[in-house]
């Protein structure tokens, strides 16, 4: 897979991999109050959509993990399905570490897309999910099982 970082230009590939870590400012805007974290789970919300003048779609994430166990990394593996319900191109999208009971917020920008052309994102499958102390790659079958998804965007999103 290809890294992507929203400072550089970059052309759209079918695989790219999108990393929190490079992640933009986060504008704010009034929003609803979230609803109840279910106990046990980890969730992930499509929280926000916008484009952004360079003409990609700026999607704000929020994870938040309400299982017990706190992870070294995480990441997850989407498609990104057009109007006319075909796959576009599927990303890894890594957020890094997710204490237990932590929230965090991560922009990722999808160039050459404006947010009108995606109609749904997909989680297809965990390409992180590195538990605290545990061994690199080594992978917990929690972010998975435990995952929950909402959307909060004029965009679909599930599992």
């Amino acid at each position: 897979m290809l890294a992507f970082s929203p400072s550089k230009t970059a052309i759209l590939l079918p695989a790219l991999v999108l990393s929190g870590a490079l992640a933009l400012p986060l504008v704010t805007h009034a929003q609803e109050t979230a609803p109840a974290q279910p106990e046990g789970q980890i969730v992930l919300e499509l929280n926000n959509a916008t484009d952004t003048e360079g003409g990609a779609c700026r999607m704000t994430f929020v994870a938040t993990n309400g299982s017990p166990d706190s992870f070294a990394q995480t990441g997850w593996q989407v498609g990104i399905f057009d109007g006319q319900g075909i796959v576009r191109s599927i990303l890894a999208l890594e957020f890094g570490a997710l204490p237990a009971s932590k929230t965090k917020i991560v922009l990722f920008d999808l160039p050459g897309r404006g947010c009108a052309d995606i109609s749904r994102v997909v989680v297809n499958d965990v390409t992180l999910c590195q538990p605290e102390g545990s061994a690199q790659g080594e992978l917990a079958s929690t972010c998975l099982d435990a995952l929950a998804t909402r959307s909060r965007a004029n965009i679909e999103f599930g599992i």
